[in-house]
């Protein structure tokens, strides 16, 4: 059992080897706890793809003249980039080529009414070792909100 040290004038010491515990910035943010998929409703994801880049936030400016290419996905907050590459890939057949690279961008509106187009992460159509991408990132990770759009961007190596 450990001793509690006195100090002259001041309160008890901590045992030895007992510190204080690091700052709360040191400490990596809690992960979303994971969703029970047979449990909890789906939200409607809204997703874009264009293929040599991403839609422009004029693109989205007038409510019910959103770009024709929409896909609409049923999905949960810890949906990773990984699987949404794969149901983009189903749709898409530029993403299904072995050297496509998947630009994810959410699509929200700003203070002001204005929608901001803020990529967030990028897939290969093929991941490997030697290419690391952020298809393990959730949507719930990346801060993605309920109502936001998800735009993609497929871009093929000339």
């Amino acid at each position: 059992m450990a001793e509690i040290q006195r100090r002259p004038g001041r309160g008890p010491m901590a045992p030895p080897g007992r510190g204080l515990p690091p700052p709360p910035a040191a400490r990596p943010p809690p992960r979303p706890e994971p969703v029970d998929r047979e449990k909890t409703c789906p939200l409607l994801l809204r997703v874009f793809t264009k293929v040599g880049g991403h839609h422009t936030d004029e693109d989205f400016a007038v409510r019910g003249k959103e770009p024709k290419d929409e896909v609409q996905i049923y999905t949960w907050m810890d949906a990773t980039l990984r699987e949404l590459t794969d149901l983009v890939k189903e749709v898409a057949p530029e993403a299904r080529r072995r050297d496509a690279m998947l630009s994810f961008a959410f699509v929200y509106p700003d203070k002001r009414g204005r929608f901001v187009v803020r990529e967030v992460g990028r897939t290969f159509s093929y991941p490997n070792a030697r290419r690391p991408d952020s298809g393990s990132k959730a949507l719930g990770d990346l801060s993605f909100q309920i109502g936001d759009y998800l735009d993609v961007a497929i871009t093929l190596p000339q």
